[in-house]
């Protein structure tokens, strides 16, 4: 069964907490939080002290992606806050492995994610130490953006990668510009977890929005 991540940064804020209570009651599997410091991306959004804040509120399992610069420095901070998985780019760590195998020594599974441009081959080396890979299907930094059609492929590349080094474990979570309209196609080219920001919030029924995603993906994932 294919998985559902609505991303916090497109909720409302002014009204989070109903935010999170109807998000949960529509049947979202995770909370996508998207943390950015305006040098890594062109945008700055929240710290960890707003992922405690709302890991008080929140039951699902908080999914948090770090847009950042040398995420090893916050990686404490974002598991104590309540992260129960923690995405690092691949682009922003020189010392990936040594991050992710610090990830789960603390207690969550250790995600990394890849921009548009880094070919999927970048990871072959880091797999068996990760519990989620992160195919970014937009440039990241601003929500709101449309799916790049060629991450098919790289999700499809991916997920042969993935089976042929045995390591059946690991998931694969696509983020950016993922509508119920292509979800079907995502899920199919190999994705397990779809993040969905403006696709989700901006939607008039929270529901129904994953109950279409669901049937349209009910035939895909593990």
């Amino acid at each position: 069964m294919v998985l559902t991540a609505p991303s916090i940064l497109s909720a409302n804020f002014l009204e989070l907490g109903r935010e999170i209570r109807e998000t949960e009651e529509a049947g979202a599997d995770f909370f996508h939080i998207d943390v950015m410091d305006g040098i890594f991306v062109p945008n700055i959004t929240i710290g960890y002290f707003i992922v405690e804040q709302i890991k008080k509120a929140a039951t699902l399992p908080l999914d948090v992606h770090l847009m950042i610069e040398r995420p090893d420095r916050f990686i404490r901070n974002f598991i104590d806050a309540g992260a129960d998985i923690l995405t690092i780019h691949y682009e922003a760590d020189s010392h990936l492995n040594s991050t992710l195998n610090l990830i789960r020594l603390l207690g969550a599974k250790a995600g990394v994610s890849i921009n548009p441009s880094t070919p999927v081959s970048a990871l072959e080396d880091t797999l068996q130490d990760a519990d989620v890979i992160m195919l970014m299907s937009v440039n990241p930094g601003f929500g709101g953006q449309r799916f790049i059609p060629h991450s098919l492929k790289k999700i499809a590349a991916l997920k042969s990668m993935i089976t042929q080094k045995g390591l059946t474990d690991v998931k694969i979570e696509v983020d950016g510009g993922v509508t119920v309209g292509n979800a079907a196609n995502v899920a199919a080219a190999g994705a397990d977890i779809l993040v969905m920001g403006s696709a989700f919030y901006n939607s008039k029924n929270y529901k129904e929005t994953i109950q279409a995603v669901k049937e349209k993906t009910n035939s895909y994932g593990r």
